[in-house]
């Protein structure tokens, strides 16, 4: 149930639509034509700086964030561009530079992208692929509402009417 009252603060349920881009409008995405995006405020679920723009908005509410690359996914670090073995790529065929693929590490997969392709390595950016940019988000806060004893203990939303799951 959606309080159009209930003003955002941490552990308040959001349920909203947006609209990303980048400032030098190379990159965007959008929720339009698909489910809202549901997420307990205060618990590093989102964007940091997108959440801090969030708090103290309500149901309602359409604005714009403009998040600083050390707010969002961090600066681009010159040092993950690496040299890696093709035999450790999980993506197989023909790579080409720009080509995101995932590369098998330590810690699992992970996504890189693609900077140069030779015979036996190919050199990877590991670094996010929005690292280094200024992110424009325009929100339209569908609901706010007080998350269930459940989700407090989760530490996330689960879902609009807080539907629970399996674990």
């Amino acid at each position: 149930m959606t309080d159009e009252t209930t003003i955002i603060g941490d552990d308040s349920v959001v349920t909203f639509h947006y609209r990303l881009r980048d400032s030098e409008q190379s990159f965007s995405e959008s929720s339009d034509g698909q489910s809202p995006v549901v997420y307990m405020h205060g618990r590093g679920n989102i964007v940091p700086g997108l959440e801090t723009e969030m708090t103290g908005k309500k149901g309602g509410d359409k604005f714009t964030a403009t998040v600083a690359p050390e707010a969002a996914y961090g600066l681009r670090d010159p040092n993950a561009v690496q040299r890696v073995p093709l035999k450790h790529l999980n993506t197989r065929g023909p790579l080409v530079a720009g080509q995101m693929v995932a590369v098998n590490t330590r810690e699992g997969a992970r996504q890189a992208r693609v900077v140069k392709v030779g015979h036996f390595n190919a050199d990877l950016d590991l670094n996010h692929p929005l690292a280094g940019k200024t992110l424009l988000f325009d929100i339209e806060i569908v609901g706010v509402r007080n998350a269930t004893d459940e989700e407090r203990t989760h530490g996330h939303a689960h879902g609009p009417e807080g539907h629970g799951h399996d674990h």
